[in-house]
């Protein structure tokens, strides 16, 4: 739709440049007008159907009830209102004006003035021969009385009389003697013999050759009759170039008045084709306006659509992302600011959740710390005294038997012990007590400890880095439990017996401080990745589920963040968790206690 919009748009604009230039060439109206008017109609007739398509789908979305069809609606009406006013009120000043204009232009005294300036110019024509002619025949008459005729002669009579060439001619067109003033010495052009006997016959002739471009000239030819008897009868041919100023200014006289009686016969026609002209120009203006109205408006309201059915979702309960529009005004900002609020609800709700959910965890390990604790420690002693009492009083396969039996169980005693013990961490997490931490010494620290073990600890620490503010006890904890789920997941690839290779790294970013743990393991899984903080939620078969749980508690109980990641296949694989905590604050100047 929008291609075939600009198509007919731009076809409209040529169209409407070529009726207006053809309304300045009479020659161009006559011959393409009818073309030109034909196909401005086709284009909009074309603009209609696209005008006409989109009320038709507009008017079917608002009885439809479809959201958003009324504010299109009321956005339509306001941008048609601001194009089809305007351009009614061009169209109609304009119509007044050129309709005036055309009128003004044949003027009763613009005819006159014309026919006027043409009288003047054939009037000093007249005027020139006339007074050639008469040159011509006193020269005759003075040429008829001498004995001879020669160059001499003729000169002198050319200069008294002001005439540029004489040329004395024989009836049959022959030269006999000739005379002019043009410096480049140029013949003249001989007459004709028509025109020669013509001059024989009577007192003398004069006509104007030549045009505007060249130059007129007047010409004059005299008979000249000797009264000796043996003379015969010769033409004398006078020339007189006509002035360039007057010549000029007879040629645009000329032309001024054949243009006017132009005009002057197309004058309705010229009404019509400026009538038609201005008409299909308020048209497909007005097609085009409409056309451009509906996609102005569509694209005005589809943020707010946007919006408006974002908020109906939040409202609903639905924090899902939503659709933004990609552009760098301020409407394309506000579908992206509103997403980016979605997102920080949605992530709110899901640590709101995690939160109660934690609490509730933290209630019932609490409870099961409490309940499970009780009756552990009889049950080891009396597995104990039980194997003391009665392994000397047992053949030596039943003593056997019995000592595998104690063993088992003090065993998952203690295995249950562990996990009571993780759930009072858990559930009974004290306060951080937070000082001034180097956490790169503190890396240092534990990374010792894993010298001889089976996970390799490999550091990548920043120098000078800021020190925190955190408990180093906890922090140690932190650290040995990311360790070790890290080398748990290595082993989990390389195999029991191999080292594996858990790297440490330290830094600092926007958000200040941090440290990472990276492991070349199979990562976390995606549905375990969103859920991986919540207690008991874990992949190994003998584990809790408490670990990341507690050490998420201790960050935020800090005021830091812990994320966590896949690392790409480029980097190795493997997962990396990373811990922001919060820096310490340089001290304060000793302005405010001055």
């Amino acid at each position: 739709m929008k291609i075939v919009l600009a198509v007919a748009a731009g076809l409209s604009a040529v169209l409407v440049f070529l009726l207006a230039s053809a309304s300045a060439d009479t020659t161009l109206f006559a011959r393409h007008t009818p073309l030109l008017i034909g196909m401005s109609a086709l284009a909009a007739l074309v603009l209609l159907i696209l005008v006409a398509t989109q009320v038709r789908n507009l008017f079917r979305e608002y009885r439809q009830g479809v959201f958003g069809a009324k504010l299109k609606s009321r956005l339509l009406l306001m941008l048609a209102l601001m194009a089809v006013v305007p351009g009614v009120l061009v169209y109609a000043v304009s119509m007044q004006f050129a309709v005036k204009s055309i009128d003004s232009w044949f003027d009763v005294r613009v005819e006159a003035a014309l026919d006027g300036g043409l009288d003047l110019g054939r009037g000093v024509l007249d005027a020139m021969q006339a007074d050639l002619l008469a040159k011509g025949r006193a020269m005759a008459y003075e040429l008829s009385d001498a004995p001879s005729v020669g160059p001499v002669l003729l000169n002198r009579l050319r200069e008294q009389s002001g005439v540029q060439t004489l040329q004395l001619l024989t009836t049959s067109g022959h030269l006999v003697a000739n005379s002019s003033g043009d410096l480049q010495g140029v013949l003249p052009a001989l007459p004709s013999m028509g025109q020669l006997r013509q001059a024989r016959l009577g007192t003398g002739i004069t006509h104007v050759d030549g045009d505007t471009a060249t130059g007129l000239v007047v010409r004059a030819l005299v008979p000249v009759t000797s009264y000796r008897l043996s003379g015969e009868t010769q033409i004398l041919q006078l020339e007189q170039p006509v002035s360039a100023a007057i010549t000029q200014s007879a040629a645009l006289v000329e032309e001024a008045h054949r243009d006017y009686q132009e005009l002057q016969l197309g004058r309705s026609g010229l009404k019509r084709l400026y009538t038609l002209t201005l008409t299909f120009a308020l048209l497909l203006a007005l097609f085009v306006a409409l056309a451009l109205a509906f996609f102005l408006a569509a694209r005005l309201a589809k943020p707010l659509l946007m919006l408006a059915e974002g908020t109906r979702a939040v409202a609903a309960g639905d924090l899902t992302p939503r659709a933004v529009l990609e552009t760098d005004d301020e409407l394309g900002v506000l579908t992206r600011s509103f997403n980016e609020m979605t997102i920080q609800l949605e992530q709110a709700r899901i640590e709101r959740e995690s939160a109660q959910r934690a609490a509730v965890w933290g209630e019932v390990a609490q409870r099961l710390a409490h309940e499970i604790k009780n009756p552990l420690t009889p049950i080891q002693l009396s597995a104990e005294r039980l194997q003391m009492k009665l392994a000397d009083k047992l053949n030596p396969t039943d003593a056997a038997m019995l000592g595998r039996a104690t063993r088992t169980i003090v065993e998952q005693v203690e295995a249950m012990k562990n996990m009571v013990n993780d759930f009072r961490d858990y559930a009974r997490m004290p306060p951080p007590k937070p000082v001034a931490l180097d956490l790169n010494a503190l890396i240092d620290e534990v990374a010792d400890l894993y010298l001889d073990g089976p996970t390799a600890i490999r550091t990548h620490l920043t120098e000078d880095l800021p020190h925190v503010q955190a408990d180093a006890d906890q922090m140690r904890q932190v650290l040995h439990n990311l360790i070790k789920n890290a080398g748990e997941a290595m082993h989990e690839k390389v195999g029991a017996g191999e080292t594996a290779q858990v790297q440490v790294f330290t830094g600092t970013d926007a958000r200040g401080p941090w440290l990472a743990v990276r492991d070349g393991g199979p990562g976390f899984p995606p549905e375990i990745l969103a859920r991986a903080f919540e207690p008991y939620v874990t992949t190994k078969p003998k584990g809790t589920g408490l670990g990341l749980a507690i050490v998420k508690k201790i960050i935020e109980d800090h005021g830091g963040r812990i994320t966590l990641s896949n690392l790409p296949a480029e980097q190795g694989g493997g997962a990396e968790v990373r811990v922001h905590l919060p820096a310490v604050l340089p001290p304060r100047a000793d302005n405010d206690a001055a």
